[in-house]
């Protein structure tokens, strides 16, 4: 009977791990799903001469390495912040590099038409040309402004998407600690609420930089990279955009219970962190040196127009008009002004003469200070621009195939430890099929000699 009894209990035991390597090889193709064993323990015998009672599976085992998982959503931060910018970068290389529509194109068409203005200075088709010429550099520096300013609208509006999704895991994060703890204080299986909420942490870190704390009863605490609290079991906080600070830098408040904290949003990692440092070390700069050289061009074309004199005697007239509050009319041509208006002669009695447009030709070498590189001239300042956006945008690409490689051996090292082995389950699979035959051969043998006692007894 003893024999019968130690069978039975293997070829359940057998079968619980049957049913268990199964539902791992099913769980396969689940993200994040972390794989578990069975744990089996002998039955101590119930007499003397007992041989045992087979074996027990008092619980399940799951495979996890917390330092592992740590690895993967950090390598989630650092992919999220260079993969949400790189999309911005590579359309201002598009626009800003195209050799039709670009700012250089529309210095070079405005030199291009005061040169041939120095032919015959007194020409008023070749005036006018001057005119048309400078009227399409001004829609060059407007249509680029234009384009700066959309990629703030649009960052900003990702940016409040952003953290609109953090709050969401936040709080999805917030109620799977309380699940979690309840269920390990009742005794349950807590491993599909873990793994349902390492893949909500997993998202979270994508967006904005976490550390993450365990907690005794099987909670985690998540902070942002600075401390600031986000969930610390099932209280969780609110983070929201808040007033620039004092120098402009973007600003975030976190509402966590009672506590109200404004923090400034630089190095925060994730997508979140990835759009604050392009917004505040490559757009806002670039719009300050558009607007720069929009300046400096309106400072030394008006100056020097002013230095000479019109057809009829009179002071040359600004051509060019600025407003750096405006976005779609930074650069304008002086509204009535016409060709004769131009002061390209030095003596008011000679309107042939062309030594002041001469000089206005030459201020193409004239340096201007442009907010990003310093004092450079008029006529290279865009160039540099762009050859500085080209070196940073590849930095970001680089760093960004370099996050990807991280980003994917760090899955694969956290599938070394908590994921469904397909070779390993295999085996698995056939061993305990094996026991389970195994013990139910047992019970064959155990029949038959059963049916043969009663068949010597009758």
């Amino acid at each position: 009977m003893s024999m019968i009894n130690n069978a039975l209990s293997g070829a359940m035991a057998a079968q619980a791990a049957l049913a268990a390597t199964s539902q791992n090889i099913a769980n396969l193709q689940t993200p994040g799903y972390t794989r578990q064993g069975i744990l089996l323990r002998a039955a101590a015998p119930t007499g003397g001469m007992s041989p045992g009672n087979g074996v027990q599976t008092p619980q399940l085992i799951r495979f996890a390495d917390a330092y592992k998982s740590q690895q993967l959503w950090e390598s989630a931060s650092t992919q999220g912040r260079h993969a949400a910018v790189q999309g911005y970068l590579t359309q201002l290389e598009q626009v800003m590099g195209d050799d039709v529509s670009t700012i250089n194109a529309g210095l070079d068409g405005f030199y291009a038409a005061l040169n041939a203005a120095s032919v015959e200075p007194t020409s008023a088709p070749l005036r006018q040309q001057v005119i048309a010429s400078a009227e399409a550099l001004t829609v060059r520096f407007n249509s680029m402004n234009q384009v700066l300013a959309n990629q703030r609208t649009a960052i900003t509006q990702q940016r409040s998407a952003v953290l609109d999704q953090v709050n969401v895991l936040s709080a999805e994060v917030s109620t799977l600690n309380g699940k979690i703890a309840s269920a390990g204080a009742a005794g349950a299986n807590p491993s599909a609420l873990i793994d349902e909420r390492d893949n909500r942490i997993d998202e979270l870190a994508a967006l904005v930089g976490v550390n993450v704390v365990d907690q005794a009863d099987g909670s985690r605490s998540v902070a942002l990279k600075n401390g600031t609290p986000l969930v610390v079991g099932t209280t969780v906080g609110k983070l929201e955009a808040a007033a620039p600070l004092a120098d402009g830098t973007p600003a975030l408040t976190v509402r966590f219970a009672k506590e109200v904290f404004t923090i400034a949003s630089r190095n925060m990692g994730g997508q979140l962190g990835g759009l604050d440092d392009y917004q505040a070390k490559t757009l806002q700069p670039l719009t300050q040196s558009i607007s720069d050289m929009a300046t400096g061009l309106t400072t030394l074309f008006n100056n020097q127009l002013a230095a000479g004199y019109g057809l009829d005697g009179t002071p040359g007239k600004p051509l060019f008009q600025l407003d750096t509050s405006s976005v779609s009319a930074l650069l304008t041509i002086t509204p009535g002004i016409t060709a004769q208006d131009l002061g390209f002669s030095s003596d008011p009695t000679k309107p042939g003469d062309s030594a002041n447009l001469l000089a206005l030709i030459g201020l193409k070498d004239q340096s201007v200070p442009i907010a990003s590189l310093g004092t450079v001239q008029l006529g290279d300042a865009y160039t540099q621009l762009v050859s500085n956006l080209g070196t940073t945008s590849q930095q970001n690409k680089a760093a960004l195939s370099v996050a990807d490689t991280v980003r994917s051996y760090a899955k694969a090292n956290w599938a070394s430890t908590s994921g469904v082995n397909e070779d390993e389950e295999a085996v698995n699979l056939v061993q305990y099929q094996q026991m389970y035959q195994a013990n139910m051969k047992v019970f064959s043998t155990a029949n038959t000699l059963f049916e043969a006692t009663l068949a010597i007894l009758r």
